[in-house]
């Protein structure tokens, strides 16, 4: 009698590195995309500068400024103009003067390019200027 063997270790084996393979291929995909270079703008390497300018019209207000999420100052005013120079370091920002008296808070959208803004307070509102540089 002869017996044809089926030959189930053969075909399991078979099985087991076409498997293999496929692991290998989706791993080799996943850290090819996980490690390819990035557009250098995207590297948080943005052109331009923001200026911003406090006037002597906040003198004596307790204010916080943000771009973004980031605090820039967050003190009591004095008698001077205040001067705070930031690098762009998103690609769409946006200045936040908060005063402390009162928690109010004033939202203004910055230039993608970079600006020079000028941030004065009249009658009790907060006033913002900006000039493209």
């Amino acid at each position: 009698m002869k017996h044809k063997s089926i030959n189930s270790n053969k075909q399991f084996m078979i099985g087991n590195g076409i498997l293999a393979f496929g692991v290998f291929f989706v791993v080799c995909l996943f850290l090819y995309l996980a490690f390819r270079q990035q557009d250098k703008q995207h590297e948080g390497a943005y052109e331009g500068m923001y200026t911003i300018q406090l006037t002597d019209s906040f003198a004596g207000d307790s204010i916080s400024v943000y771009i973004n999420d980031s605090l820039l100052l967050d003190r009591t005013m004095p008698d001077s103009n205040v001067k705070l120079q930031v690098a762009r370091f998103a690609e769409e920002s946006a200045l936040l003067i908060v005063t402390s008296l009162n928690d109010e808070v004033t939202p203004f959208n910055l230039s993608p390019k970079g600006s020079l803004v000028n941030v004065e307070k009249k009658n009790g509102r907060i006033f913002i200027f900006e000039k493209e540089n």
